[in-house]
């Protein structure tokens, strides 16, 4: 089962992890041009949903893995592949970047 984690929550999941984390965000690239969120205690890689399987080797496997989209449905279906995969420590940042800018970070454009 994947662990939903709101953006409000995430530095204190960020404090649970053993080895610092890494944001997977998964939307388009026109989305990140849109709206981004600043890498701050985590380490921010992007690669569109439908890249994952193609590119899932560039996701380290040694770091938990918190993944993002727009409003949390893609990233919950791409957070499944990871976990598939062999990965541990996969959450879903449910509400994705819309929650992100308003729970955490009012700069982030909403869309």
């Amino acid at each position: 089962m994947i662990t939903r984690v709101r953006p409000s929550e995430l530095n204190a999941w960020l404090q649970e992890q053993p080895a610092g984390a890494v944001v997977l965000d998964v939307r388009e690239p026109w989305e990140l041009q849109t709206a981004s969120v600043k890498a701050d205690g985590f380490e921010l890689l992007a690669i569109p949903m439908n890249d994952i399987p193609a590119r899932l080797a560039e996701v380290p496997r040694d770091k938990p893995l918190a993944v993002l989209c727009h409003h949390g449905g893609r990233s919950q279906r791409v957070a499944l592949f990871p976990e598939h995969q062999g990965y541990e420590g996969v959450a879903n940042v449910a509400g994705g970047i819309n929650a992100w800018a308003l729970e955490r970070d009012p700069s982030v454009p909403r869309y």
